[in-house]
């Protein structure tokens, strides 16, 4: 259907989902005869997978549209594509903004990417925003790595936050089922793959909606289940998963961890406020002290794990007082890596109609100083790493310094010591510890 001179790029923005997303599309678009291009410039299929989680990145995508956009005027065969949840969101609308685009498609529509991509070819301009049930993926993902890997396990979101599109762009949550996944990863373990992510948007809430329940009537399938059914998988040798609700982060859940070798002592568990009312406005469904209790349970059965959340700083009505309750969190807790954000109010969800908005400059200074925060505490978490042998999966090469490798320990801290990528990319290393900064490590082979 394609020439071999027919290349494609992808852009990405956004989370793991959306990365895992456009892996996936980037498998089709090889299946279909197109080669990776770095360049867009040279590419004749453009795709942007789109976030709307943050306003910069939506920005973003309409500037790197308005570039292809003018090029499409001197090459009508470019095809534009915008994917994501940018394209979930504005559907038709992005049309009218853009004319030039060919396909607008939501992230329930990955899979699909073949028939959309024809009837742009047979001269249509396609817009697929609907809701659709999944079905199992039968295409393979063109993986950026070639040590670690994502798998997806469950769509979708059930949750309401009330500063989140998600639920309205991603759909209803859809576990897929545990045999699938299964496969899925021994398929992962014999190309190589050391390391699997399970990815859900709300992950602990897998397999609630799957049929079956026990005596007792709980679920038969949970996250959980799912970890001790997938933990011999040969090859792979680690395992982790995100993203955590408090909501559903059970104690049984926790000792699977500290029971199963291969699942990394790492968790990844976002809080967003400190604050109980802010929580509730948030429609989050926990309190800070759950929270505390979740954490202090992890530490009970693991006191090494590493904790790593997402907080938002500036939520409407968001008092100096309630945000000082987030810097107390944080100071108490001491994550090793905390993802921020500035609060910003995306179409369609209940706080961006709310009145009490912040301003700007609250928002930058309290983010400022939640940031300067958490690189103090993570330096402190990082002390305990000094001297300590780690085992290291390496990855790549240090950008910065060819003689250097780097990798992740179970922990997630990023680490470099000298090797030869070539004889040790996918191996697991023993390094001993001999710099700690707030978020990486330097060591040297034992």
């Amino acid at each position: 259907m394609t020439t071999s001179r027919q290349r494609y790029h992808i852009t990405t923005f956004g989370c793991q989902m959306n990365k895992a997303d456009s892996e996936r599309m980037a498998g089709i678009l090889e299946d279909m005869g197109f080669e990776w291009s770095e360049d867009p410039n040279d590419a004749s299929v453009i795709l942007y997978n789109t976030c709307t989680i943050r306003d910069n990145a939506e920005q973003k995508v309409y500037s790197y549209l308005g570039r292809q956009a003018k090029r499409k005027h001197e090459n009508p065969d470019l095809t534009l594509v915008v994917a994501g949840c940018v394209a979930q969101q504005e559907g038709e609308a992005l049309l009218r903004r853009v004319p030039e685009l060919d396909l607008v498609m939501g992230p329930q529509h990955a899979n699909r990417l073949q028939d959309l991509l024809q009837q742009v070819f047979d001269g249509n301009q396609v817009v697929a925003t609907e809701a659709v049930h999944i079905v199992e993926d039968i295409t393979k993902p063109r993986r950026d790595s070639t040590v670690t890997a994502w798998v997806n396990v469950i769509y979708g979101c059930n949750e309401r936050c009330t500063y989140c599109v998600v639920p309205n762009v991603r759909g209803v949550e859809q576990s897929r089922t545990p045999e699938a996944i299964r496969e899925e990863m021994v398929k992962l373990g014999e190309q190589g793959y050391k390391e699997v992510t399970l990815l859900g948007q709300n992950i602990d809430a897998y397999g609630r909606d799957l049929p079956g329940t026990t005596p007792e009537g709980r679920h038969l399938h949970t996250l959980t289940d799912l970890l001790y059914y997938v933990h011999d998988v040969p090859g792979v040798e680690r395992i982790r998963f995100a993203t955590s609700h408090p909501r559903y982060f059970t104690e049984r859940l926790i000792k699977a961890c500290a029971e199963l070798p291969k699942v990394c002592e790492h968790f990844h568990i976002p809080f967003q406020s400190g604050d109980n009312e802010v929580l509730k406005r948030m429609s989050r469904g926990y309190t800070h002290e759950k929270y505390r209790r979740i954490i202090d349970t992890i530490r009970q059965y693991m006191p090494d794990a590493s904790i790593s959340a997402d907080a938002i700083v500036g939520f409407p009505g968001e008092t100096e007082e309630q945000f000082e309750k987030t810097l107390k969190l944080v100071a108490d807790i001491g994550f090793d890596q905390l993802n921020t954000a500035a609060y910003s109010p995306r179409p369609g969800t209940p706080a961006a109609v709310w009145e009490e908005q912040l301003s700007e400059e609250v928002k930058s200074d309290r983010l400022q100083r939640l940031n300067h925060l958490v690189s103090i505490k993570a330096s402190e978490r990082s002390q305990r790493y000094m001297g300590r042998v780690e085992e290291v999966l390496v990855e790549d090469q240090n950008p910065k310094d060819k003689t250097q490798v780097m990798g992740r320990t179970r922990g997630n801290r990023l680490t470099f010591f000298t090797g030869d990528i070539n004889e040790l990319k996918g191996k697991l290393v023993k390094v001993r510890v001999t710099e700690v900064r707030a978020f990486s490590l330097t060591g040297n082979r034992e």
